[in-house]
């Protein structure tokens, strides 16, 4: 599931990508497998990066992908990189989790080439708002979701932090459902009936790509996106363009 698209954010073959607070590694994999692209992905859980670095070097076995990959366990708000080290940066569903989203905001920025873009995305704050009255559950807990954004609140984050916004996009409506059927069934009771059947449904849709889902998701998504994602530069390079 791509919450940011690597084709909005401009990767191009030969670029450094940076995935921060990787995760599993969703992104990493899509920027690897579809680009001639370096891939460096942290985050600070350690088994998410040793997933992350089992699929990255699976691919690069199976498809003979010649670009490198390196990954580390690191703080977003303390990247252990120089000035102005990538090309593109992706930062997904992080900074909900982080008391100091703006100075993860900033080190993002510090590490970016002149030229460069990020990709930030964030739960949208209806679909989150839902699940934060249904079970106390789905963020109480730690390494948990901290806050909730409005959409006007991510840009004024950018805006603040020397970002210039040129595109927002909202994602994933389908898979908002599915949460909402967690904290409804039990966010610990991941093999509830309801929503293992919905789960399974999305697993074949993710494969399928339907074109009836994708006109009802991208519909949807005006209504109840799970995710809402904006693409940025800085603004000194917007203001030259």
């Amino acid at each position: 599931m791509i919450t940011v698209e690597p084709e909005l954010l401009g990767i191009k073959d030969g670029d450094v990508i940076l995935d921060a607070g990787c995760g599993n590694g969703r992104h990493s994999w899509e920027c690897y497998n579809r680009n001639h692209s370096s891939v460096i992905a942290l985050d600070i859980d350690t088994e998410s990066v040793k997933k992350n670095y089992y699929m990255l070097h699976s691919l690069k076995e199976e498809r003979g992908i010649k670009s490198s990959y390196h990954l580390l366990v690191a703080d977003v708000t303390k990247l252990p990189f120089k000035p102005e080290c990538f090309n593109r940066i992706i930062c997904s569903e992080v900074l909900e989790h982080i008391p100091q989203d703006s100075s993860a905001v900033e080190e993002l920025l510090r590490v970016m080439r002149r030229d460069g873009a990020i990709g930030i995305s964030v739960p949208h704050y209806l679909a989150e708002s839902v699940c934060w009255k249904l079970s106390r559950d789905y963020y109480g807990f730690p390494g948990g979701h901290i806050r909730k954004y409005k959409t006007r609140e991510l840009l004024a984050l950018a805006d603040r932090t020397g970002l210039s916004v040129y595109a927002v996009r909202r994602k994933h409506a389908l898979h908002s459902f599915y949460w909402i059927m967690r904290c409804i069934f039990g966010v610990k009771k991941e093999n509830a009936p309801i929503p293992s059947l919905y789960n399974r449904f999305l697993t074949w849709d993710l494969r399928a790509n339907h074109r009836f889902f994708r006109w009802l998701e991208g519909m949807l998504n005006h209504l109840c996106p799970k995710s809402i994602a904006i693409y940025t530069v800085r603004k000194e390079c917007a203001r030259s363009q």
